[in-house]
């Protein structure tokens, strides 16, 4: 157990560049708080005493602000970073080296019995904010993006995003544990390939309109004029012969720009 604690210690140092000194981190650092708590009640529990557990438990949580059932096993280097709001169910299972960051909720679906929690392998990383939920499996190496959240098993070495979270594979490249915000915006990107289908048809039927209708000439009133001048972005998109009032919705752009698409 004190080797345990002594890699649960270690493991600030290299992830958190804040911590500076072992007073500091003894001291001002919650999730360290719990996860020594918590490895305390988890032996008395494991040796079947009643209800001390559980109080130890309740406080840890009283002063951390992290709740973490007695039951749950963790494995070592376990770091919980700022912790406030951190949930982690009876039956959850807890590889080496995890990071979880605040707000994470390994938890359950319903009331069923047995298994009802997560299993998370090695090199986890949990963002702010994310749901792990269910009796499912997470693999080694995982990284979940912040605000996520997770209803089906995970396979090792890969990324998952979104509601409910969607895997993204990112086979044969390091991913350094501090960079779960530089993560794909998979929402972004369908919306992105959808406008680009939407303007390729839009294209195609302009080609056909062409070919078989003769293109009349429009007397655009000063009214019409203004109204695709608000439409229009920054750019100007001339008005000719056949043509109508191209939309460049500045709301969707800037939510593709804003994404990194």
């Amino acid at each position: 157990m004190f080797s345990t604690l002594l890699a649960d210690f270690q493991i600030i140092f290299e992830r958190d560049p804040a911590a500076r000194n072992w007073l500091e981190v003894l001291f001002f650092y919650p999730g360290l708080q719990a996860i020594i708590l918590h490895r305390i009640a988890h032996k008395l529990y494991q040796i079947g005493i009643p209800f001390i557990p559980r109080l130890i438990s309740f406080i840890a949580r009283f002063l951390t602000g992290i709740e973490i059932h007695p039951g749950a096993a963790i494995g070592k280097g376990f770091f919980i970073d700022h912790g406030m709001g951190v949930v982690i169910g009876e039956t959850a299972i807890i590889g080496d080296y995890v990071l979880l960051y605040q707000g994470v909720t390994l938890g359950g679906t319903g009331k069923e019995s047995g298994k009802r929690h997560p299993t998370l392998g090695d090199n986890v990383v949990v963002g702010a904010g994310a749901k792990v939920l269910g009796n499912i499996e997470v693999g080694n190496n995982v990284r979940i993006g912040a605000g996520s959240v997770v209803l089906r098993n995970v396979p090792s070495h890969c990324t998952v995003v979104g509601v409910p979270g969607r895997v993204i594979y990112r086979s044969g490249v390091r991913v350094d544990p501090l960079e779960h915000g530089s993560l794909p915006d998979s929402e972004a990107e369908v919306i992105r390939a959808l406008v680009d289908r939407i303007e390729s048809l839009e294209q195609q039927v302009e080609q056909l309109q062409h070919k078989q209708i003769p293109a009349p000439v429009y007397h655009i009133s000063i009214a019409a004029e203004e109204a695709c001048d608000a439409l229009q972005t920054q750019e100007e998109i001339p008005v000719t012969q056949g043509a109508v009032c191209q939309l460049r919705n500045k709301a969707i752009q800037e939510f593709l720009d804003g994404a990194g698409i």
